[in-house]
């Protein structure tokens, strides 16, 4: 009885090894899986790591802030001089609309929603004839929009009273010991003089 040797075309035959052939299918779906991901819905700037670090953006105020006690300060029949002096200088004028003047302020702030205001007077010649727009915010309100909300820990006093000094002064006699405090009560009142070596050599 001959054995049976295996040639070309029946190696050919035999099923190939079933755990290359899964690792060959599941490297084939992560690849049709990242595919469809990168064509559908994720784009390359949302994969990129740097764009999830959201950078810091100081806060945008554009325009001239107009509180609301400015605006309680305003009367019917001041002068433009007047007006101008209570409320500043206005954002937008024109020489087509000479009679009004508009104050504008935008305040942006990372985080939140820009927030616009204004406000228009209207003129009859040189006087103020009336004056309207949004709720201003309150001088106190503005400020605290813009505060940083940190809670700053108590201030420490950065100068020493002159009892403090004193008790200081005793306690590091104290602890020199009787030689150094019979020392430190000879010396002379005054200020002491200081005498530096000359900057240059003397001839010879």
């Amino acid at each position: 009885m001959f054995d049976h040797i295996a040639t070309p075309s029946t190696m050919s035959a035999l099923p190939a090894n079933p755990h290359y052939s899964i690792q060959k299918i599941l490297i084939a779906v992560a690849c049709g899986l990242l595919a469809s991901c990168s064509s559908g819905t994720m784009s390359s700037s949302s994969i990129n790591p740097v764009n999830w670090i959201t950078p810091y953006k100081v806060d945008v105020i554009q325009g001239n802030f107009v509180s609301r006690e400015q605006v309680e300060q305003l009367q019917a029949g001041m002068t433009r001089d007047q007006v101008k002096a209570v409320l500043g200088t206005p954002l937008l004028t024109s020489l087509f609309h000479a009679d009004r003047w508009d104050y504008v302020f935008t305040l942006k702030r990372q985080g939140v929603e820009p927030q616009a205001f204004k406000y228009t007077v209207f003129f009859k010649g040189d006087k103020l004839e009336r004056f309207a727009g949004d709720s201003m915010p309150s001088e106190a309100e503005f400020i605290s929009t813009l505060s940083n909300k940190r809670v700053l820990g108590k201030v420490p006093v950065l100068q020493a009273t002159e009892e403090q000094l004193k008790a200081a002064e005793k306690s590091s006699v104290s602890r020199a010991g009787p030689g150094a405090q019979a020392d430190a009560a000879n010396l002379p009142a005054g200020p002491l003089t200081t005498v530096y070596p000359p900057l240059e050599s003397p001839r010879q």
